[in-house]
């Protein structure tokens, strides 16, 4: 006989929809309470929490669960909220090095980076997105509106939006990452900066 566990293990792995379903209704409400300890505001635990759950369904056949499957959500969760914190904390000191730089106008490698150019290349990689994953990515990013929002307003599943917002980030991911020198750059001399 199978145990509980088991079953919500496996029937995660094997990529049963409605074992996913029933982890989902059992643990988002308390998964986005605990992010809070994390981050302080609701909107942005949802987020943390939708997208740890997106990221265990399309990697459902990699995950190695060695502890009870509360455990495991927990562990993710706060793995997942503190990598979050962790890209916020290099995107705001990436924020106060342009500010500091901006402020006192000298000269740095990172000149190439100007913000105008930055959000040319952002319209750009926005622009090659699909139809329907670019509306579905301002939607999010713009207009802050929640998956759920997002979903009801154009008809399609909370898991569509999950899936293409995904699709939308790496796209924004890879289109970007030529930057990444630069903006690493950039962190490094305002670290060292009188």
């Amino acid at each position: 006989m199978i145990n509980s566990e088991d079953r919500f293990t496996q029937g995660l792995k094997n990529g049963d929809e409605k074992v996913f379903e029933e982890l989902f209704k059992a643990y988002y409400t308390p998964l986005c309470d605990y992010c809070l300890r994390y981050v302080s505001d609701a909107d942005m635990a949802e987020e943390i929490v939708q997208d740890l759950f997106f990221k265990m369904w399309v990697k459902r056949e990699e995950l190695n669960i060695n502890v009870s499957i509360k455990s495991y959500f927990y562990i993710s969760l706060r793995n997942h909220a503190l990598n979050y914190i962790n890209r916020l904390k290099i995107q705001d000191r990436y924020n106060q090095f342009v500010e500091i730089r901006t402020r006192n106008d000298v000269d740095y490698p990172i000149d190439v980076l100007e913000e105008k150019d930055m959000e040319r290349i952002m319209k750009q990689a926005i622009a090659m997105l699909p139809e329907k994953r670019r509306e579905i990515f301002e939607m999010s990013r713009f207009e802050d509106m929640k998956y759920s929002e997002i979903a009801e307003k154009l008809n399609v599943s909370v898991k569509t939006v999950e899936s293409q917002m995904s699709k939308a980030l790496e796209h924004m991911r890879k289109v970007l990452s030529k930057f990444l020198a630069l903006i690493v750059t950039g962190l490094f001399l305002l670290r060292f900066m009188p």
